[in-house]
């Protein structure tokens, strides 16, 4: 399904999907892809939901531990995360043809942050992506293609 008609070669936009593969920028990926409006579309070695992990999704967001107060232990809530300046207010994770809901332990760190993780079959996610990043809010998707069957 063709998603986008004008194309700004300055932002990553979803511009086709299908079964088993994605278009970004026009731009054919057949594996998963992990992207921001601004910045490169990156590969991911992921091939189901199944797969998906905490540090994956921290690392892919960017968040780095925490500095350590000598005295943290003191204090039940520390955080063991801190969250860059950049942080995506929202990462979007389409899981493919059908919606999988992931762990909440996989998910607990980011939304500690403030982060919100939103999990909807690939095609919504494409779709939510380009009308957040159209409406300049700081996105990233996670997008697994399906399997092409």
């Amino acid at each position: 399904m063709l998603l986008q008609k004008d194309l700004n070669p300055a932002l990553n936009t979803v511009t086709a999907y299908g079964d088993g593969f994605l278009e970004i920028n026009r731009v054919r990926y057949d594996s998963a892809i992990c992207f921001a409006p601004e910045g490169p579309v990156r590969g991911l070695a992921v091939h189901t939901a199944a797969e998906l992990d905490a540090a994956l999704l921290q690392d892919l967001v960017g968040l780095k531990p925490a500095a350590r107060d000598p005295l943290a232990f003191l204090d039940d809530d520390a955080p063991a995360l801190e969250r860059p300046a950049d942080a995506p207010e929202v990462l979007l994770i389409g899981t493919g043809p059908r919606q999988v809901f992931l762990r909440p332990d996989i998910l607990r760190p980011l939304l500690a942050l403030g982060i919100g993780v939103e999990t909807m079959t690939t095609q919504a996610a494409a779709r939510t992506y380009n009308i957040l990043m159209s409406e300049e809010r700081r996105v990233l998707a996670l997008l697994l293609p399906g399997d092409p069957s």
